[in-house]
């Protein structure tokens, strides 16, 4: 229920950086696009690290950084959040639940039922841990078939689930595709308790993205096997 008295901002839930594999935005970029876009804050996810949500919250400069990691577990992806250690990945979806919550942390399963995405959860994995899951991405504004999020939707209401929203950005341009409109929090507990009263907001990114995607992957492996320039 929506708290008349609380102030409304605008919450990402998941977001990517340059310490992601698939994604080159760099730290200077993100806090600029973040500010464009209004974003009071954002969960950043990379995959399998805490990195990118330590170096974005050192310079974030009028809105807030929740450092978040997206752990590709033995069965699927799975975002921790509040979260100050990487969670390493390839433990089972039980394990890694139980290594978020040693830091306080929230669960949140990003894109349960996507088509165009090999790591997400596995349906019977997602059945196991469910009581122990704080929100489900109700909206990821990078699903290739939008139905997808209204299963996604219709998952968490039917199993009384907070909804969870975000970008999936991995560039610039992407930066407040989606976000969750909810009362403003002051910590870990009050973060989850808003989130029940979120409204959903967002687009589709497009097709276009996961092109560029696939593009800055390479990129990156080429300057991986290049190494720095000679000095």
């Amino acid at each position: 229920m929506i708290d008349p008295e609380k102030r409304r901002i605008k919450v990402d839930m998941h977001m990517h950086s340059e310490s992601s594999p698939d994604s080159r935005m760099r730290p200077a970029q993100q806090a600029r696009r973040i500010t464009e876009t209004g974003l009071d804050v954002v969960c950043v996810t990379d995959h399998n690290t805490i990195e990118g949500g330590l170096r974005l919250r050192e310079i974030a400069d009028g809105f807030r950084v929740i450092v978040g990691e997206e752990i590709l577990s033995r069965d699927g992806e799975i975002i921790g959040l509040f979260l100050e250690r990487d969670v390493p990945p390839r433990l089972s979806a039980e394990e890694t639940v139980a290594r978020i919550r040693e830091q306080g942390g929230v669960v949140s399963i990003p894109h349960p039922f996507s088509r165009n995405r090999l790591n997400h959860i596995r349906r019977a994995a997602l059945d196991r841990i469910g009581a122990s899951v704080d929100a489900i991405e109700i909206f990821n504004a990078r699903e290739a078939f939008s139905a997808d999020n209204l299963r996604a939707a219709r998952y968490a209401g039917d199993h009384g689930i907070a909804g969870a929203v975000g970008s999936d950005a991995h560039r610039p341009a992407e930066v407040g595709a989606a976000w969750l409109e909810m009362d403003d929090f002051a910590d870990r507990d009050g973060f989850v308790a808003a989130l029940r009263g979120g409204t959903v907001n967002g687009e589709l990114s497009g097709q276009i993205v996961h092109l560029w995607t696939r593009m800055d992957v390479i990129r990156k492996w080429f300057a991986r096997r290049l190494g720095p320039p000679p000095r």
